[in-house]
């Protein structure tokens, strides 16, 4: 596998923005320096879709990855994929979950074969897939089950110079405390020091692990989750040899000079992660998936239903995401020799 395969971007929601920012993406590409990719779609959907945010964006169907180098210049190219039905903007049909599905299976097949060099996923909407029949959380677990994993992979986020890993994702605070575990810790911060190295060229992470309670707990006045939870974690990354420090107190954290200590954060939940990143890099964050046997990558937004088929939707964080998938299989494949830290 090498750069010079094109990446695998998938349909995601059909009825969300995936579609206009894969055109605009396309569009863009020669002052955004997005690299080559192919895109499994429907090309009668895009080629209308393209017409109804009057963008220029010819669509050309190729029979395989193989024929998008020849293409991507003059046309967008797309493995096509067919709906089961219409596409109305904004409005998702679990008729469609299908070819959505199948739209990531093909991708992570594409890769795994060595035709294409990583997958970067378009947001899906969970709804309408869970009326379909998917029974998996999400994209994250949906991988790593095509994957064939036993272990869970763990989220990043990357953006504007920051790297955060939630260690619990989506579920209510009241659930994230009751969920920490030092084990957990342990693994998010084992997987995301290898990923560091192996996808980012890091030759040895830094990583930082955040307090869950204000000031870090106070000595365990304001709570004793630092004393009995996260520092044992710590001394256990430590102790294989991970360069992880904390329990440090989240509100000192993320400005501009803690940044530079650290590589990524381990956050204790959703929010503590995200808020900073997205207040960081808004338009440009981008969601990794560490731990799976392949790059994956994805925007860091959901479907925006309410801007679907209004030609409003920027290609800023997709764009963001295929050039960090390409720079990770890079690095991956063995071509990234000298430590990047920066995100």
């Amino acid at each position: 596998m090498t750069a010079r395969l094109p990446l695998a971007v998938t349909m995601g929601e059909p009825a969300g923005i995936g579609g206009e920012i894969v055109l605009k993406a396309w569009a863009e590409r020669r002052s955004t320096g997005v690299p080559p990719f192919v895109v499994l779609d429907d090309p009668d959907r895009l080629t209308r879709l393209a017409s109804l945010i009057g963008l220029a964006a010819p669509v050309r169907a190729v029979a395989g990855p193989e024929e998008a180098g020849a293409v991507f210049d003059s046309a967008l190219p797309v493995l096509p994929l067919a709906l089961a039905a219409p596409v109305e903007p904004g409005r998702p049909d679990p008729a469609n979950g299908a070819a959505v599905i199948a739209g990531i299976d093909r991708a992570v097949e594409l890769v795994r074969a060595g035709r294409a060099s990583a997958v970067v996923t378009n947001p899906i909407q969970k709804s309408a897939l869970y009326a379909a029949g998917f029974r998996h959380p999400g994209h994250t677990e949906y991988l790593a089950h095509l994957a064939g994993m036993s272990e869970e992979p763990v989220m990043m986020l990357a953006g504007g110079g920051l790297r955060v890993v939630p260690v619990t994702i989506h579920v209510s605070v009241r659930q994230a405390v009751e969920m920490l575990t030092a084990e957990a810790i342990v693994h998010c911060g084992r997987v995301t020091a290898a990923a560091l190295a192996r996808d980012f060229g890091i030759a040895v992470p830094r990583l930082a692990v955040a307090a869950l309670n204000p000031h870090a707990g106070e000595g365990g006045s304001m709570g004793r989750e630092e004393i009995e939870v996260i520092a044992p974690a710590v001394a256990a990354l430590c102790a294989e040899g991970i360069d992880a420090t904390g329990p440090w107190p989240a509100d000192t954290l993320f400005h501009a000079r803690a940044r530079a200590r650290y590589d990524a954060v381990l956050c204790m939940y959703h929010d503590q992660a995200l808020i900073p990143l997205k207040t960081v890099d808004f338009d440009t964050g981008v969601n990794v998936t560490l731990g799976l046997p392949f790059v994956r990558t994805s925007p860091d937004h959901g479907t925006a239903l309410d801007l679907a088929g209004t030609g409003k939707a920027s290609a800023s964080s997709l764009v963001a995401a295929m050039r960090m998938a390409a720079e990770m299989a890079v690095a991956r494949a063995g071509g990234t020799k000298t430590a990047r830290r920066k995100a």
